[in-house]
């Protein structure tokens, strides 16, 4: 897998230029990299399973563990980490260093964007979700009571390291959301590249090799779009897809769903409403399900009870809305995502109803 991944590159930012480089050796990286007065914040679990890799290191540097679960994105969690690094004499001219996957990314990119106005911070990205999508594109934010990713700004790292090992020990669920989410990505870049995504689902799901693949081209298509678009304005806005419905579904399953998992079925969700409103045909709609069935398999019966008046209040409460209107990514094929104002009326509540009433069986 190293072999394949060997994929070095520079994000181009208005904050600053960072790079992503592929290793193969934490521990000797982390030790090349870290210098006195440098955190580590690091989540407890990779902290548990690779003693070989953290034991040293962690006894020679500063260090904070966190559970890294969405309670963790919070002011009330955040809080306490911000203390403990001014009282151990973290000062603004050392660097945090973020072990972990997304959750431990949020917080310390958020920390590292409010403590003493900014200080620099680097990323070694345990998940897939982490090593597929979210280690670029400078986003950092935290929950606000029930509500995801409220809070927040941009602020990228100053270097990213990609270590492919760290996905040895993942297990199959937390590969199949890792997946669902960078499956957005090859339906935005177009057919070629979610047909190529469809067609190596399940293989990546057991050989690292594929899967390096996959990593690698969701990352490129990540980054041609956030070097255009890197504040989330305009073209940006399309890896929305599948967000604003899967971000109500972790709500109101408390996150007992993981992430990747929700958005296979927010997207499944957008190209339900899309076709409700004549963007795709039914069978551009049932191609694209039969991937995301295979991503939530084991889920639907958690999302079809859901609530209906209380989804649509989750949904009224997304950032991306304009006033009364939802503003919802929607497809009106592969390539063609962009972002729709629906009303928030009837009619909408009447399709929600009949996706989580028929579509989920």
């Amino acid at each position: 897998m190293a072999d394949t991944l060997q994929y070095n590159f520079t994000i181009k930012s208005k904050i600053h230029d960072y790079s992503v480089e592929f290793i193969d050796d934490v521990k000797a990286t982390l030790n090349k990299e870290l210098q006195k007065g440098d955190f580590i914040i690091i989540d407890n679990k990779v902290k548990f399973n690779y003693p070989e890799w953290f034991e040293e290191v962690l006894t020679n540097y500063s260090y904070i563990a966190i559970d890294a679960s969405e309670l963790q994105k919070s002011y009330q969690e955040v809080e306490p980490v911000i203390n403990s690094l001014i009282e151990r004499g973290f000062r603004k001219n050392h660097r945090l260093i973020a072990v972990g996957g997304g959750i431990t990314q949020d917080v310390t990119a958020f920390i590292a964007s409010i403590l003493y106005r900014g200080v620099q911070w680097y990323f070694f990205p345990t998940t897939l979700l982490a090593q597929g999508d979210s280690c670029i594109g400078s986003k950092t934010s935290i929950n606000f009571g029930k509500f995801k990713n409220q809070v927040g700004g941009f602020y990228p790292p100053n270097k990213i390291y990609v270590e492919p090992k760290f996905l040895n020990s993942l297990s199959h669920k937390e590969l199949q959301s890792g997946l669902g989410e960078m499956a957005h990505y090859f339906v935005v870049s177009g057919e070629q590249d979610f047909e190529r995504y469809k067609s190596d689902y399940e293989q990546a799901l057991t050989d690292k090799k594929v899967l390096g693949g996959l990593i690698a081209r969701s990352l490129e298509i990540k980054k041609s779009y956030i070097e255009i678009d890197e504040y989330d304005k305009n073209e940006r806005q399309v890896f929305n897809y599948g967000h604003s419905f899967g971000h109500a579904i972790e709500s109101l399953t408390n996150y007992n769903i993981p992430h990747g998992i929700a958005i296979s079925f927010g997207m499944d969700m957008s190209n339900f409403v899309s076709m409700k409103k004549g963007y795709i045909t039914s069978d551009v709609r049932e191609n694209s399900r039969a991937l995301f069935e295979k991503i939530w398999n084991g889920y639907s019966d958690k999302v079809k009870v859901l609530d209906v008046d209380k989804f649509i209040d989750a949904l009224s409460k997304d950032k991306k809305n304009k006033g009364l209107l939802l503003g919802l990514i929607l497809n009106k094929g592969y390539g063609k995502v962009f972002k729709d104002f629906t009303e928030n009326d009837v009619k909408f509540r009447t399709w929600v109803e009949e996706y989580f009433t028929n579509e989920l069986n």
